[in-house]
């Protein structure tokens, strides 16, 4: 019987603990083991037996492997079902805090990487992109509309394309070197508002934007699921989302050197993301690029 399976991989209390972390984060072993304290064979360990009873899911890109619990199946409506047991446990509750804590530390490291290269910033995309005009294949998908933002804006470039078929353009980053460089180029532009947020918290009002842009970001994420439903939650009824992301690939360069958290994003799983998002998808086109990579571009409108 599958309760009784489920039943014996939570019979362990570091297993309890490390359900309750990954009810909410998606974590390598390096970081499950710097919340949980306990040396990596241990975690490993505890982190087979959940894989294999289904409780828990396995990312792997390259080098390495990501873990969360199954986001469907019985397996996902069984935890749904104890969640609630797990949430005024004292010890529970720090582990959680400490998990909030390896993702606030990631999220400052990220940040001051692409505060550190944001003057090389456009070079280094452009190595990448190659003979791609990533830009104009955007703008040719872009509505003329009063209110279109870029998330996860950098030093402006898509800016000054959504400027040319908006009259107001909105910009978010979350790394302020790139924000000031954003704002050198586009001082004095009455049009333009250039925010600092997360793409998974944006400092924008419910629907306020009729157009919104994503490009080359989501892999910075280690749920990029949440920032689509930020995307959703910004955009009128109707409102159309461009996202521009990396095919799944095996370049490790890209995060050694780019700061990629995730090694691109399968179209599979981007597809099922805007669904769950509630969006429709209107097109999918896909270019080679340079390094081997492939970048798709996404347009959908959001019901």
């Amino acid at each position: 019987m599958e309760i009784i399976k489920y039943c014996k991989a939570l019979s362990d209390e570091t297993r309890v603990r490390l359900v309750n972390v990954l009810l909410e984060y998606e974590l390598n072993v390096g970081e499950i083991v710097q919340v949980m304290e306990m040396g990596q064979s241990r975690i490993s360990r505890h982190l087979k037996i959940l894989s294999e009873s289904g409780l828990v899911g396995v990312r792997r890109e390259g080098l390495w492997a990501f873990y969360r619990v199954s986001e469907d199946g019985p397996g996902r409506a069984f935890l749904n079902g104890v969640r609630e047991l797990m949430s005024g446990e004292p010890e529970l509750k720090r582990d959680r805090n400490r998990a909030e804590k390896v993702i606030l530390e990631r999220t400052a490291a990220t940040r001051q990487f692409f505060d550190d290269i944001a003057p090389e910033w456009d070079r280094m995309t452009a190595e990448v992109l190659g003979d791609l005009d990533l830009g104009r294949e955007i703008q040719a998908r872009l509505p003329e509309c009063d209110c279109a933002a870029d998330i996860g804006c950098g030093t402006g470039d898509m800016l000054e394309i959504l400027a040319r078929s908006s009259r107001s353009v909105i910009g978010v980053d979350n790394s302020p070197k790139m924000l000031e460089l954003a704002e050198e180029r586009f001082s004095g532009d009455g049009h333009m508002s250039l925010r600092i947020g997360e793409m998974t918290h944006l400092p924008l009002r419910d629907w306020e934007a009729d157009c919104t842009v994503m490009s080359l970001v989501l892999h910075h994420l280690a749920m990029p699921l949440d920032a689509i439903r930020e995307a959703g939650r910004v955009l009128k009824i109707g409102g159309r989302l461009l996202i521009a992301e990396f095919d799944q690939h095996d370049n490790e360069l890209m995060r050694s050197e780019y700061g990629d958290r995730r090694l691109g994003i399968p179209r599979e799983s981007m597809c099922g993301w805007l669904e769950e998002a509630r969006f429709d998808i209107r097109s999918v086109t896909e270019f080679k690029v340079n390094m081997g990579l492939v970048v798709v571009l996404y347009e959908a409108e959001k019901r």
